[in-house]
């Protein structure tokens, strides 16, 4: 009797370490990495041997954002089975969560060599390729993806990513469609496909898209920023300027849709409220010469000439090489009655290579 002792204990051992990573696995699925940790740990502790413990631990590790606790346990699992191919891919996304593209690429290109159809292993490379620029890569392991799991909308997504990146707008627009076909509750898609939209001239697809982002996420101000660029195009300027005020309510510290707001009053001709919402975007970024241009423009049309000439002097300081800041600075000078500088900004341009500039010479500087 006493020889069997041992060989009991090896099955009740077993059993136990069987039942905690199935405990483990449980608390892995409700989301409790923390718990699930243990779980591992324990199976671990019982068998050292046993690689696919050792992986889930790493799994659960990288939830937590222990990237480097990750990697030792996926590089424990892969000295016992080199081959593993499962725990090669986790070890790059643990490498890829810590910015190590190429160590990343390294590790998924190893366990697709092992197994080819595992659609995650494509599209995991395919985000490190994107992340390294290597859109073509990317391109093509998206596509792998999908061939291999074509009703995973996240594939879709990507591949239309890198469609709009090579200007493929129509493609792309196909591809965010196919994920929301699969997957209709993100907004973000509806958003990106209504910019793609917008790229092509479509106005109407993206105005409802956009309207659908928003009704889905109403807190998101880019998304009232890019309706309100459609309401713009569409001349429908009170519902452009809706969205931005909208916009700045939920982020007030971004310059450019004050700017953009600026731009819609001076289309209504509300120059005193596009005058306040450009020195509201130069109070925000005062190294933009745009917000500057765009002030002294209004500055212009309600004849605060020497305003215009004070916000093109500093457009210029900031950036020198625009041939239009020249012209209309000196335009604005030849208003104040400084015909001489006036004059001089004009020549300027001219020979920046500014054709208008040439018609300026003929009309006031003879």
């Amino acid at each position: 009797m006493k020889k069997l002792l041992p060989i009991f204990c090896f099955f009740l051992i077993g059993s136990i370490s069987a039942q905690d990573y199935e405990a483990g696995l449980k608390k892995m699925d409700a989301g409790d990495y923390d718990a699930a940790k243990v779980e591992f740990t324990k199976v671990i502790n019982v068998n050292r041997s046993d690689k696919k413990a050792y992986n889930k631990r790493g799994l659960a590790k990288n939830q937590l954002g222990d990237f480097y606790g990750a990697i030792g346990d996926y590089n424990s699992a892969l000295e016992l089975d080199s081959m593993f191919a499962d725990a090669l891919n986790n070890r790059g996304v643990a490498k890829y969560n810590l910015e190590d593209f190429y160590g990343a690429i390294e590790d998924y290109n190893k366990s697709i060599l092992i197994d080819p159809k595992q659609a995650d292993f494509f599209a995991n490379r395919g985000l490190a390729y994107y992340d390294v620029e290597e859109l073509e890569a990317a391109y093509f392991d998206f596509g792998k993806a999908i061939s291999l799991d074509p009703n995973n909308a996240d594939n879709f997504f990507n591949r239309a990513i890198i469609r709009v990146e090579v200007d493929e707008y129509l493609g792309a627009i196909d591809d965010y469609t196919k994920a929301i076909e699969l997957d209709d509750s993100d907004p973000d898609v509806y958003n990106y496909r209504g910019v793609a939209r917008f790229q092509i001239g479509d106005m109407e697809g993206a105005l409802a898209d956009y309207s659908q982002s928003i009704k889905m996420d109403t807190t998101d101000a880019l998304k009232y920023d890019n309706r309100a660029l459609v309401y713009g195009e569409l001349e429908r300027f009170d519902e452009a300027i809706a969205d931005y005020t909208t916009s700045i309510s939920l982020y007030p510290d971004d310059p450019d849709t004050y700017n953009l707001r600026g731009v819609v009053n001076y289309n209504l001709e509300k120059y005193d409220a596009s005058i306040e919402d450009y020195s509201m975007a130069i109070e925000l970024d005062p190294t933009n010469p745009i917000y500057y241009d765009n002030r002294a423009l209004a500055n212009n049309d309600t004849e605060n000439f020497a305003q215009a000439v004070e916000d093109y002097s500093i457009s210029i300081n900031i950036y020198p090489n625009d041939p239009e800041t020249y012209l209309q600075r000196g335009l604005a000078k030849v208003s104040l009655g400084d015909k001489y500088d006036g004059c001089t900004d004009i020549k300027i341009a001219e020979e920046m290579g500014s054709e208008d500039a040439k018609k300026a010479i003929k009309k006031h500087c003879k």
